[in-house]
């Protein structure tokens, strides 16, 4: 018996062009909504483990305040990891007084970690009255401070001379240090070969964060505008741990 052969259409056989076209679009569009939510699921991840290093960069420091009796002060941001004088306090020639107040966090002496989730250096900034020596018995600003302590270089009495705002007003005022993550751009930051990124794109508040003054911008994060992690040790956190431990009043 002769075998029958049924023509079928070409049409039946596959996916037309148009109909494999419609395919790849629905695929590009799956594809691109999976990249949008993991790149923002990375951010995420970024900011909340730099936030989580900037606590213990702040419980560190008032550690180091109680044991030492001063803040301790900023390291040269220029010193290349690895070499002589990295990540450790800088100081003026007689050794009493920070070199400069503003700086990168001093990681080896705290013993923290050198830089935040995007691979970059931590700016920290503090008031000359609460991190120099003892012996110079500078407890002001301000001038009616005029207490005296023996076991700590500032006093009850004492005021930090650094302030927060949102980019408009301010919501933190007479800050005694200030730690700064200078975000995924990294605009103003310092990197571990002691470079720093140029903050020519920064804007205004970002700018804020890197122009070695006494002010700073803490606001919730915007990527077009802003992208710093801020934070500070305020001096209730110091008088009270101070007290409890005898180096105050």
């Amino acid at each position: 018996m002769d075998r029958i052969t049924v023509n079928r259409p070409l049409a039946t056989l596959g996916f037309t062009l148009v109909e494999m076209a419609i395919v790849l679009v629905i695929i590009g569009f799956l594809l691109g909504g999976l990249l949008v939510s993991l790149s923002a699921q990375i951010d995420m991840r970024n900011y909340n483990e730099t936030k989580q290093k900037i606590a213990v960069i702040k419980e560190a420091v008032v550690g180091f305040t109680l044991a030492n009796g001063r803040l301790p002060c900023p390291a040269d941001p220029t010193v290349a990891s690895g070499t002589a004088g990295a990540g450790t306090q800088k100081f003026d020639v007689a050794g009493t007084s920070c070199n400069s107040l503003e700086g990168v966090v001093p990681w080896v002496d705290l013993g923290v970690l050198e830089t935040d989730a995007w691979g970059r250096r931590f700016t920290y900034r503090v008031t000359n009255s609460f991190s120099d020596a003892f012996a110079l018995s500078t407890v002001s600003p301000p001038v009616s401070c005029v207490s005296v302590p023996s076991s700590s270089s500032f006093a009850l009495c004492s005021e930090g001379d650094l302030t927060i705002s949102d980019g408009a007003v301010s919501i933190a005022i007479r800050i005694p240090a200030v730690v700064v993550s200078h975000g995924k751009n990294g605009f103003g930051a310092y990197n571990s070969d002691g470079t720093k990124i140029s903050d020519i794109s920064a804007s205004s508040q970002e700018k804020e964060n890197s122009d070695a003054d006494a002010d700073f911008v803490s606001m919730i994060a915007n990527p077009a505008t802003y992208d710093d992690v801020v934070d500070w040790v305020s001096q209730n956190t110091l008088f009270n741990r101070m007290v409890m431990t005898g180096k105050l009043p």
